[in-house]
């Protein structure tokens, strides 16, 4: 039996040995660098249903749209690279660089998003070795934590209740290496544009039945933008025992990661300079502890039981210099209560006192004495910081039954998981100058107004996930196949306000998420399928902090009250056909794909523009849609790799709402708003969006390659009508080489947006007016972008042990 179970293991990455063959024309030595392929044939392929590893099911017989990477996949250019390959092997996913950082990007899969920034709708579910690691505060994702050279494939699903909360758009689901699945050694370096260096080393050995992998991973750059530089340390182990009919694994994941990204800057600034940045700093401090065990047993030859558990302790501090509306009281100023205290009336004047505005509240320090003006006609800053403490563990048991039904073939999977989460979460903001170069010099009084409006946050959180799930795959004939199933979800989120009482709150969620499908094989090598499925994602605490119409916030700072929201929920309807192994020469290979896709959301949860101007707050306010086509081809041969994707991504309202946009141009003015109408479009979105390229063997040993990444125009965040402009769109071209200098020893090159096209990821709106700009005198326009990094080009080695 357990020569049974290895051949299953390796059988999830078999196709991949194929096509390496295939490609390099002759054997290739372990870690072949090669340029970008076409995706793995389906036919013998495995994959697991749910979350937990473990016997799977035949992917041709998957009723979703299904993509996988490999190792050799995300190696392809040089160094690992997990959210490159992403962006340029899957249609429907692009990256939305909101925060100018390359390594904490908003992932966003055909519309839906993960990502890193609190407060943002996260509609992707995210899963490593069984464990869900969308943090448990505000079911944020950050995939810097994870060491890209150690993953050994990742599915892209979609259409799957399985994986739980925030699987509106689909999953990611992350395998990671072993010793038994990975032996010996590899060490890349490299090294180019921007002062980045990087490097990373992997090893696994099998010495009987115990084998050991362990992995590290460590990059730094200066950045392409000013005071942008970024260090990331990464690390993953794993030490497994295996078995006549079993096999357990105790696994580590530690990173410890700082990240600036200063975010978008005015487009005029950005046409003086693309380096220049508008405020800084905009730091991120991540680290991360994970240890986590995973076993599997085969009770019966058709019956195995798979179990999982986890410890997870993240922290996260950040600092973010930015502007503030402060000004020297004029005209009126208002106590705390905005009277004078013997006749109620509004106050007069106190010269030297600090305003929120020229006319608004004093502002007040943390000791509850009121701010002087320390400005002296220069513009204000805060130094905002928060701290994420959050420690959670939990685990899944699962049980695959591969038992005939009736005569019928038959693959059943269920499972039941709870993940447990405690949050410590505080913020503040320091008030100080803003200097010449647009960083703040703070004077040590933390702004803490008595309305809460700006004011420190000291906030418990408990989160508490209860799932059960079940799907089961019957072999109707030998061509249909029907998969029925669905998960039940139960959240519980508990908040506590350590400074008062406004952000207590107790909350509960259930829903059951059902799924079906099938699959037909019309002929060899050519499947149709098609699927229904829902699933949902419950408030955040974020969202909860920040949902009282009667105590808006702004974006910055949401932790005000706390009223109830309800759970989004999604409905999914998927088609299409996909071809495998279509064989075009003696040595030619065509792999192809088309399908359609509709989520609906009800009860989305959104950022609405109260009775405040400039200021909003989370409601379930209404409907809203993703739908589209995403097609592929993909050729292989003997020496050459080419492919197209192409998808298109309609994300659009489908409600009337009335928006917070104080900068739009075209807003209303009085009020600061902007209304969206059924049909207008989500923000950040391309419609449209290509990816061609491939590889070509010159000589033996030598391969070159390359791929073009073409995106049409987006909204700016705050436009969804558009017509304030758009984010125009963009095509980039990367190059790749590698020589085969030994049979252990590679050198590589990497040019990336080649014809250093100057275009930007993301675009919303501010306030530039208010900020003397040195570089752009006389700036005006609010338009705010996300600038993608000029031309740069990397080299590196690869040394086999």
């Amino acid at each position: 039996m357990a020569k049974k179970r290895q051949g299953r293991r390796l059988g999830r990455r078999g196709v991949l040995g194929a096509w390496v063959a295939g490609t390099c024309a002759a054997a290739c030595p372990v870690g072949t660098v090669l340029a970008d392929a076409g995706a793995v044939e389906l036919p013998g392929l495995e994959v697991t249903a749910a979350p937990l590893a473990g016997p799977g099911v035949e992917a041709d017989k998957v009723p979703v749209n299904l993509r996988r990477l490999d190792a050799a996949d995300m190696a392809a250019r040089g160094a690992p690279d997990l959210l490159g390959t992403l962006e340029r092997r899957v249609p429907g996913v692009n990256l939305n660089e909101a925060q100018n950082n390359p390594f904490q990007p908003d992932v966003q899969f055909r519309g839906f998003t993960a990502s890193p920034l609190v407060g943002n709708a996260q509609g992707l579910a995210v899963y490593q070795n069984g464990v869900r690691v969308n943090e448990v505060f505000g079911d944020t994702v950050n995939m810097d934590l994870i060491p890209d050279i150690a993953i050994a494939d990742t599915d892209v699903m979609s259409n799957t209740p399985a994986f739980g909360l925030n699987a509106l758009g689909g999953a990611l689901n992350l395998h990671m290496k072993d010793g038994f699945t990975n032996q010996g050694g590899q060490l890349v370096l490299q090294g180019g544009s921007f002062g980045r260096w990087q490097g990373a080393a992997e090893y696994g050995q099998q010495v009987g039945n115990v084998a050991a992998y362990a992995a590290v991973q460590a990059l730094h750059e200066d950045g392409w933008r000013q005071h942008s530089p970024s260090t990331l340390r990464q690390m993953y182990g794993d030490i497994g025992w295996r078995g006549s009919r079993g096999e357990a694994h105790l696994n580590l994941t530690a990173a410890d990661n700082s990240l600036t990204g200063n975010g978008p800057a005015p487009v005029e600034l950005v046409a003086a300079a693309r380096s220049h940045v508008f405020t800084y700093p905009d730091r991120t401090e991540n680290r991360l502890i994970m240890p986590s065990v995973n076993a599997t047993v085969e009770v019966t030859d058709t019956v195995s039981l798979q179990a999982m558990g986890y410890v997870r302790h993240y922290r996260r501090n950040t600092l973010n210099g930015d502007t503030v509306d402060a000004e020297a009281c004029e005209s009126t100023d208002r106590n705390r209560d905005g009277t004078d205290d013997r006749t109620g009336q509004r106050v007069s004047l106190r010269t030297g006192r600090l305003c929120l505005n020229d006319t608004g509240p004093v502002l007040f320090d943390s000791h509850g004495q009121p701010i002087d003006d320390f400005l002296n006609d220069t513009r204000g800053g805060v130094l905002n910081r928060t701290a994420t403490s959050s420690t959670s563990g939990g685990g899944t048991v699962q049980a695959t039954v591969k038992e005939p039904l009736a005569g019928h073939g038959n693959f059943l999977v269920a499972g039941a998981s709870l993940d447990y989460g405690v949050t410590r979460f505080s913020a503040s903001s320091e008030i100080g100058t803003l200097t010449p170069d647009r960083t703040v010099a703070p004077i040590g009084l933390v702004i803490a107004q008595p309305d809460g409006e700006i004011a420190p946050v000291s906030l418990r959180a408990t989160n508490t996930y209860v799932g059960a799930y079940v799907s089961d795959t019957v072999d109707v004939t030998d061509a249909l196949a029907v998969t029925v199933g669905g998960r039940l979800n139960v959240a519980h989120i508990k908040m506590e306000d350590k400074l008062g009482t406004a952000l207590n709150g107790d909350h509960h969620f259930t829903r059951f998420n059902p799924a079906a499908g099938a699959t037909y094989k019309v002929t060899q090598g050519l499947t149709a399928y098609g699927g229904y499925s829902e699933s949902n994602r419950v408030p955040t605490a974020a969202e909860l902090s920040c949902a009282d119409p009667s105590r808006p916030c702004t974006l910055t700072n949401f932790f005000l009250s706390d009223p109830p929201l309800k759970q989004v929920v999604g409905r999914t309807w998927e088609t299409g056909l996909r071809g495998s192994g279509v064989a075009l020469s003696a040595d030619a290979r065509l792999n192809w794909s088309l399908g359609l896709f509709r989520t609906d959301l009800s009860n989305d949860i959104l950022n609405v523009a109260s009775g405040v101007r400039g200021r909003g707050y989370f409601q379930n306010a209404g409907d809203t849609r993703r739908q589209g086509v995403e097609a592929g081809a993909h050729l292989s041969g003997s020496g050459w790799t080419a492919f197209i994707d192409y998808a298109f991504v309609e994300a659009t309202f489908e409600s009337d709402l009335v928006l917070n946009s104080p900068d739009n141009p075209n807003r209303n003015r009085t009020t600061g708003t902007v209304t969206a109408h059924p049909g207008d479009r989500l923000p950040g979105v391309p419609a449209h969006r290509v990816k061609l390229g491939g590889s070509y063997m010159v000589l033996d040993g030598w391969t070159v390659g390359g791929t073009l990444s073409a995106y049409t125009s987006q909204t700016y965040t705050g436009d969804p009508s558009g017509s304030a402009g758009k984010v125009p769109g963009y095509a980039t071209v990367d190059l790749n080489t590698s020589y085969r200098v030994t049979p252990s020893v590679q050198v590589f090159g990497l040019v990336q947006n080649a014809t250093n096209n100057k275009h930007a990821t993301f675009g919303t709106f501010g306030g530039v007016r208010e900020v003397p700009l040195a570089e752009a005198p006389g700036a005006s326009n609010p338009r705010f972008i996300s600038a993608s990094a000029p031309r740069a080009f990397y080299g590196g080695v690869k040394v086999i042990f």
